[in-house]
């Protein structure tokens, strides 16, 4: 990877950590609190959330004016609009992660700076599901066994 596109990365993740430190959302009990909407909900997260939308969809339209990105050949937008088992399942994997930890990987990969230590072992158990979801589809790839749709 080229020396600019690092730094443009290193730039962009610094950036998105300060805007998640700003907003609060290193503190996985505000998230917990706009997941308790029976208890002392905290809609501050929607906020955040409303914010980010409005970002990505600036962006989108940002794409759809150029012909090419920046620093790189082409924009990799994915196509793949199919609603299978393997999204679902995933989907609510990572929801109920979520909920009983506070954490979605963006922002346990910046409150790492907190020191704190559950945020370190969220982040550590974190990649060691991504590493074995990755040994396992590769092992069964290469035994020829096809991906599962659901």
């Amino acid at each position: 990877m080229a020396p600019v596109r690092i730094l443009a990365a290193l730039g962009l993740g610094l950036l998105f950590g300060l805007g998640l430190a700003l907003s609060g959302m290193l503190d996985p009990a505000r998230v917990r609190g706009f997941l308790d909407v029976f208890g002392a909900w905290d809609p501050s997260l929607v906020f955040v959330l409303g914010g980010a939308v409005t970002v990505s969809s600036l962006g989108y339209q940002l794409v759809r004016r150029l012909s090419k990105p920046a620093l790189a050949e082409s924009f990799q937008i994915p196509t793949n609009r199919r609603v299978d088992g393997k999204l679902i399942g995933g989907s609510a994997l990572f929801g109920i992660g979520w909920g009983l930890s506070g954490f979605c990987p963006g922002p346990a990969v910046a409150a790492l700076s907190t020191g704190v230590l559950p945020v370190a072992v969220f982040v550590a158990a974190m990649l060691v599901g991504m590493t074995a979801h990755r040994v396992f589809t590769l092992r069964g790839a290469e035994a020829g066994i096809p991906a599962r749709d659901s």
